[in-house]
């Protein structure tokens, strides 16, 4: 069986920071853990190149927007692969290939009916001499009064459009904008009201959607689903395929979850495969995204494959909450973040790796602090997991000349490390991230214990097949925690790997043999308290710049 992964696009308009790597890292875990089940795995992602947000940044800086995308595209591309991300496929969508699949799915959106064009009012500033794109449009929020852009608001989740905001404004200039008449295409979103709505029940009912996609989902249906433009008056972006658009664009919300289909072809195109079979009726989906990001992927893009007569299951929705910073909201326009490029230089990925998964936003809102963020390294990384490893095989180093003893497991811990593996396997498949690595975690605690309790200083010389059979029982522990915790900790999994002479992770149990252990080193290091009241002065600097 197939398994498609999709992660969502970042803008390519400015630094990744934490709040994106703990709503795309689920993407990652779940296709390391599905390959070692043997399973073939398409995970792709891309930077968005095409949003507003690129274009304000680029007209901010002097730059073209192709410059300001490919600076932060190279950034994202070379962050995701520090942290140990495994994309089959990270594209951008101003890739030639994004832009002819774009176009197929416009015209056969078109060609079904789903599709028509209409006469509208669009807001156009006089000052600047141009119709806005949304996002250039701010004001207020009619449905619950916050401050919004004129596609969404952050803070109530509305799908709006710039006509509908109170006391609007330019972005660029501060005048308020007028409404001036142009030609666009709909989509037909509301033809698709009963069809979304069997979808989600059955997704509900299957629990297939984390309840933030269900009960936002439902929230949009219930008030019911508006037909929504599908081009804009831009500069940047794909341009509508028909005889005399050609100068408009096609709207970013329906162009950019096409990415999902379009990665999926070029990838395919590339490795000279077939990549139909992650579109057919059998493929199990995972669209891994945060909560602003919901009704994009549990309403629009579906209603878009429906319109072309895709075929398939209701997708999992892996659909994270916010990450606070400090107990405060996460600001990119005040500075206020923990940018990854920035953290990557200082720690380790996968200490960023498990807290984030640990501590992430599945269920609610999550927070990062760099005294929660030291601890857990310093308590459960080292403390727990390199103690394990450490004491365990320089054990043997010293009293075993680095051969790993010949002797009997314990039936017990066999038995634990068994269920281990059935029990988080299936957390991981239901997308219960943080609890499938608490188990292992406590699995890790009790590891300790055994060999505290089975005393190896002692019965080195007053019981030696008791302590053989006790490091051996310790080795086979390693052995599969490496492989349990790979798709979370990849790197500490590929060290233990190399000390084992290993090759393989599978999802299975690993049987541990009579052999000599490779070069010995630390899994982690120990990172001092003082670093705490470090990060938090480096915060504040880079928050006053």
């Amino acid at each position: 069986m197939a398994i498609f992964i999709g992660g969502a696009w970042p803008y390519a308009n400015g630094s990744l920071h934490l709040g994106h790597i703990a709503s795309l890292l689920p993407g990652d875990i779940l296709a390391r853990y599905y390959r070692m089940k043997g399973k073939e795995v398409l995970y792709v992602s891309g930077s968005d190149c095409n949003g507003t947000p690129i274009a304000i940044r680029a007209k901010n800086e002097g730059k073209s927007a192709k410059e300001i995308a490919d600076r932060y595209h190279s950034e994202f591309a070379a962050g995701f692969e520090q942290l140990g991300f495994t994309y089959d496929l990270y594209t951008r969508t101003d890739a030639p290939h994004h832009h002819q699949t774009v176009q197929e799915v416009f015209l056969s959106l078109l060609e079904n009916g789903y599709l028509v064009p209409r006469t509208i009012e669009q807001t156009f500033c006089r000052t600047c001499d141009q119709f806005l794109p949304d996002r250039y449009v701010e004001g207020i929020c009619p449905s619950c009064g916050s401050h919004a852009r004129g596609d969404q608001c952050d803070v109530c989740s509305a799908i709006l459009e710039p006509a509908n905001l109170l006391d609007k404004y330019c972005k660029i200039c501060g005048t308020p904008p007028e409404l001036q008449e142009t030609e666009h295409y709909y989509f037909r979103l509301s033809q698709f009201q009963k069809q979304l709505e069997d979808l989600s029940e059955e997704a509900r009912s299957r629990q297939l959607w984390r309840e933030n996609s269900s009960s936002l989902t439902r929230r949009y249906l219930n008030e019911g689903l508006q037909d929504r433009a599908a081009t804009r008056d831009l500069d940047v972006g794909v341009p509508v395929p028909i005889e005399g658009m050609e100068k408009k664009k096609i709207y970013v919300w329906i162009e950019a979850v096409i990415g999902y289909l379009s990665a999926s072809r070029e990838w395919a195109r590339q490795q000279g495969k077939d990549g139909s079979k992650f579109w057919d009726s059998n493929v199990i989906s995972h669209y891994v995204h945060g909560k602003d990001n919901i009704p994009f992927h549990t309403i629009i893009w579906p209603a878009i494959q429906m319109g072309i007569g895709l075929p398939g299951e209701p997708a999992r929705m892996v659909s994270s909450e916010y990450l606070t910073l400090e107990k405060k909201k996460l600001s990119t326009s005040r500075n206020y973040a923990v940018w990854v490029p920035d953290i990557l230089e200082r720690y380790e990925p996968d200490s960023i790796r498990y807290f984030l998964a640990v501590n992430g936003p599945e269920n609610r809102d999550a927070d990062f602090s760099w005294r929660e963020f030291i601890y857990s390294h310093n308590s459960e990384l080292l403390g727990a997991y390199g103690n394990l490893v450490n004491r365990t095989f320089k054990f043997i180093e010293k009293y075993y000349d680095s051969i790993i003893p010949g002797g009997n497991l314990s039936g017990a811990v066999q038995g634990d490390i068994k269920h281990l593996y059935e029990k988080t396997g299936a957390m991981i498949e239901g997308a219960k991230l943080k609890e499938a690595l608490e188990e292992i975690f406590a699995f890790v605690r009790s590891a300790n214990k055994y060999f505290d309790s089975e005393q190896p200083w002692k019965t080195i010389e007053s019981d030696p097949q008791r302590c053989a059979d006790a490091l051996l029982t310790c080795v086979y522990i390693i052995k599969n925690l490496a492989r349990l915790l790979n798709p979370f900790l990849p790197f500490s999994s590929s060290k233990i790997n190399k000390m084992l002479h290993e090759n393989t992770l599978e999802w299975r149990e690993a049987a541990a043999a009579e052999k000599r252990l490779g070069t010995i080193a630390p899994l982690f290091s120990r990172i001092e308290e003082g670093r705490i009241s470090e990060e938090l002065d480096r915060l504040e600097a880079v928050r006053k710049k």
